[in-house]
């Protein structure tokens, strides 16, 4: 067996109503995010001794070399300018795509004022609804003919500082999954309202990371794909504690990008 550990994982418990989360602070009197949560003991393995066979299309997600000259990843310009192609180019090598079109980035941060955090709670960050509306609004132009191709949601996620001890992040293996698994959960924005699933509890998922990933590497996770015949179309996954981390590990400082992947 690979090298694994049993860690903690934040799943969500069963509803009598739609999950709601917000983006921004809530309403007065109405919590962040209208669930109820359970940490669950999960074996997670190691995945670099099989990192060459691991599939997006497959289990939902890859580990790759994957070097960057961005350099400061707080100053989005650069980011942007830099950071946007290195991505793209990254996912035609990858996936063989004739498309990729870098939507937006994020950085995350364990410093409790930092603006966006690790996310505890397992998920998906699109469903099978909100992720071809996301798609529409981004092409907004004339989507047809590019909607009629199969396309996917595929994020780009790094650390920006290295070994990375500090929220690792956990994946889930999409051959694991089952439908019901997952939770349509409405994400509201200041501007809209999105979707996004979280995940059940289930003894059947399979859990994997990278342990002490540098910069230099990067995790390629699915988000939504439109092909429903086969391929992984949903890659979980959620930041974890890892258990007997360094006492001196560089607090967690990541950086994801998204990309759509037109085939």
């Amino acid at each position: 067996m690979l090298g694994a550990m049993n860690i903690e994982l934040r799943h969500v418990l069963p509803g009598a109503g739609k999950p709601l989360a917000y983006t921004f602070g809530p309403p007065p009197g109405e919590p962040e995010i209208s669930a109820e949560f359970e940490m669950r003991t999960v074996e997670v393995r190691d995945l670099r001794p099989i990192a060459d066979r691991l599939s997006l299309d497959r289990e939902g997600f890859q580990f790759v070399e994957g070097p960057t000259r961005v350099g400061d990843f707080d100053d989005g310009e650069r980011v942007r300018r830099t950071g946007y192609p290195e991505v793209a180019e990254l996912l035609r090598q990858v996936t063989g795509a004739a498309r990729v079109l870098v939507f937006d980035h994020t950085v995350r941060r364990s410093d409790p004022a930092a603006p966006r955090r690790p996310v505890y709670n397992a998920h998906v960050d699109f469903t099978a609804e909100s992720g071809p509306r996301r798609v529409r609004e981004l092409l907004r132009g004339d989507p047809a003919e590019l909607m009629r191709r199969r396309h996917a949601i595929v994020n780009v996620w790094r650390p920006i500082v290295g070994p990375l001890h500090d929220a690792p992040l956990a994946l889930a293996d999409a051959t694991s999954i089952a439908p019901g698994d997952l939770v349509p959960t409405d994400l509201v924005y200041a501007d809209r309202v999105g979707e996004y699933y979280l995940l059940k509890y289930n003894p059947s998922h399979r859990w994997y990371y990278a342990p002490a990933m540098q910069a230099r590497e990067a995790l390629l996770l699915k988000n939504y794909d439109s092909a429903t015949d086969g391929p992984a179309r949903f890659s979980p996954h959620a930041a974890f504690d890892e258990p007997g981390r360094p006492a001196d590990a560089p607090a967690r400082a990541s950086i994801e990008f998204r990309a759509v992947v037109f085939h």
